[in-house]
């Protein structure tokens, strides 16, 4: 796989006219973006640029964060709370994600979507109002292992850590186990339509749209 240097700044600007031009794949009203990637990845400060890029252009946009989506402490810690199993697929209710996210932007669907439910701090609902995202909207979701789960994406984008970068940058280590089985089984950066690389967040590089890069004939910025 080949990178190309690019800002963080012209990547939101690519996306978003690539977004600008894109329908929905599901034949809704709304597009359904995913930024995927570990805590150690800044996934939710570029979801706020890529949201920024995209009202710049006049849409609608909603962006929600997997961590506002976690079961209760009673549930996450089932299995104590350093069991990296239990983190990779049993800390994210996404069956709520489904319900109060996907859902309602389903074909048909009302545009009505709650940007979080529970509080993993205070470990109790967040009681955070509805809100109604119009026809042509979008939708930016940001988290780890968002990817094969079959959530309707209508792109998705992979920030990669190699793994001495993850093993370096992560807080808590024991969840490292969960990453490497989330590449053996999910295989992020060849799921993912744009696979970013920010072992330096300070000079990330990308594949252009569909893993090509330079020499797949596209500029830095995926034309």
């Amino acid at each position: 796989m080949r990178y190309e240097a690019i800002t963080w700044e012209r990547l939101a600007e690519a996306l978003a006219r690539r977004l600008d031009g894109a329908a929905p794949a599901d034949g809704s009203s709304w597009l359904k973006v995913a930024v995927d990637g570990p805590p150690a990845a800044p996934g939710g400060e570029f979801a706020h640029q890529l949201a920024e890029a995209l009202r710049t252009r006049g849409r609608s946009v909603l962006v929600a964060g997997t961590g506002g989506f976690l079961r209760p402490a009673s549930l996450r810690y089932e299995y104590g709370k350093r069991d990296p199993d239990a983190y990779y697929d049993g800390w994210t209710d996404n069956g709520a994600l489904w319900r109060e996210v996907f859902g309602p932007l389903e074909p048909g669907g009302t545009g009505r979507v709650l940007p979080d439910l529970w509080d993993p701090v205070k470990d109790r609902a967040t009681r955070s109002p509805y809100v109604t995202l119009p026809p042509g909207g979008v939708l930016v979701l940001h988290g780890p292992f968002l990817l094969g789960h079959w959530f309707p994406f209508d792109l998705t984008v992979h920030l990669r850590l190699s793994a001495a970068a993850l093993a370096r940058r992560t807080e808590e280590a024991w969840t490292l186990p969960a990453f490497a089985r989330y590449e053996t089984e999910v295989g992020p950066g060849d799921a993912a339509d744009v696979v970013v690389r920010a072992d330096d967040p300070r000079h990330p590089a990308w594949t252009g749209f569909g893993g090509q890069g330079p020499s797949g004939g596209r500029g830095p910025d995926g034309t």
